[in-house]
This record gives structure tokens, sequence and C-alpha cells, in this order.
């Protein structure tokens, strides 16, 4: 008995050396952020929720979604193995921070206003002195920073519309699929809109860089068969 238990020790030593994989859940990320990801039912859901469902599922990977602060989010798919975070806008200066999944949808990136204000904006100098209500470390964030236009950042992106409406911000930065109308049903829509397409970007699901090629590639390949057959145009679709 002594041998058989020493055997199995040495067994279960070996299958924890280095060299050898073991398979992890993997963990993922994002923020609320409605129709794209959103809880009902204490369940997260979205449009954006369900094309990241259907691509884990093709390719076998068992996960576990919650949603977050962006910021934070962000930062733990950066730091920790096993973890992805959706919908991330590629930009060149993160391209070497992720493993990119994706595409999964184009989107744009606006400001918004109060119609009451009458802003006129043909590009973004003109709003140059204006306040922009943006997500802290989100990609518009970022991007106008580095324009030197002045951003006031919140955690969470819901703020925004309150602090607009308030008249605390000047104008806010809001990221889209194309064509859709993310205000649809609320009480205040017909208060805000649209003043200036700013920038075109694709979104992913971006990994850490530790994600196991086996990994990698069998979501990118799932990614490729829901562009075949019509999958992320179906969830685009969905209300």
């Amino acid at each position: 008995m002594k041998q058989r238990s020493l055997a199995s020790l040495l067994l279960a030593a070996a299958m924890m050396a280095p060299g050898k994989a073991v398979a992890q859940t993997l963990r993922v990320v994002s923020e609320v952020l409605p129709p794209a990801s959103m809880m009902e039912n204490n369940v997260v859901v979205g449009r954006e929720t369900a094309k990241v469902r259907d691509l884990l599922a093709r390719a076998a990977i068992a996960y576990t979604i919650e949603l977050l602060p962006w910021k934070r989010a962000y930062a733990q798919a950066l730091r920790e193995a096993d973890t992805c975070i959706y919908s991330t806008t590629r930009t060149p200066e993160r391209e070497a921070l992720f493993r990119w999944i994706g595409p999964l949808n184009e989107a744009e990136w606006i400001l918004y206003g109060l119609a009451s204000r009458n802003f006129n904006l043909r590009s973004l100098d003109d709003a140059r002195g204006l306040v922009i209500g943006t997500v802290l470390g989100d990609a518009r964030d970022e991007y106008l920073r580095g324009r030197g236009l002045a951003v006031a950042p919140v955690t969470q992106e819901w703020l925004n519309a309150q602090k607009l409406l308030l008249g605390r911000i000047d104008l806010w930065a809001v990221g889209m699929a194309a064509g859709s109308r993310p205000f649809a049903g609320k009480e205040w829509e017909g208060l805000v809109v649209p003043l200036l397409t700013f920038n075109r970007v694709q979104t992913y699901l971006a990994c850490n860089r530790q994600l196991p090629e086996s990994q990698y590639g069998a979501m990118q390949r799932a990614v490729a068969a829901m562009r075949r057959d019509g999958a992320l145009a179906r969830h685009d679709a969905l209300k």
C-alpha cells in the first residue's frame, strides 16, 4: 500500500510539473454598458455578451463572465492570466498588450450634447474649451486626452448621462455599434443629440498575453465560423 501511495504522489507531482498544461476556466470581464452588456435576472446578457458566449461555446472553452467598472476590468485582463475583456477597442498603443480575438463589431465614437445648447461641431477642434465626459481608462478617454481636449472621466458610463443632463459636462463621448440607438426608450432620449462622429474603430475580445495558443486558435476559428454562417450579424440584429 505504501508503494502504491508513493507512486500516486509521484504521478500527481509529475502532472503539476512545469511544462504540463492544466486546463483553467477562462475569466471574462466587461462593464455595464447596455445594450452590449448588462445584468438581467442575475445573468450577464447583451448583444456583445451573446457573441462572446457563442464563440466560447464553439471553441469548447469553459468560462465565467463578470461585470466590473471598466478600469478595474481592464487592469485585471492585463494582469491576470486566463482573463479576457470585451468590448475592447484595438489601438496601436494597445496592440502588444493583449491577444486579440475578432473583430466582433465596428463602432463609432460620437460626441453627444444637450439639444438645448445648440453646439455646432465640425471637428474636434470645435470642442476645445468644452468638458467632455468619458470613462476612466477607456480608449475614447485616452484618444481625447492625447489630443489635448478637456475630459472629465467617471468609473461607469451611466454616470455621464446624469452629468450631461445636470450640466456638469458639456459633451459626452459615446461609443456605439454603427447605426444603433443607444438611448432608445430613455425618458431623456429627445434631450440628447449626436453632434460629431470623431472616429470609427473595431472592437474585440482582448485576452491576457498568457492565453494558451490552443485556446487562441480555437477562438479565432470560432469567430471566423460565426462570420461565415452569419451569427455575428444575427447577434447585432437582436434588440
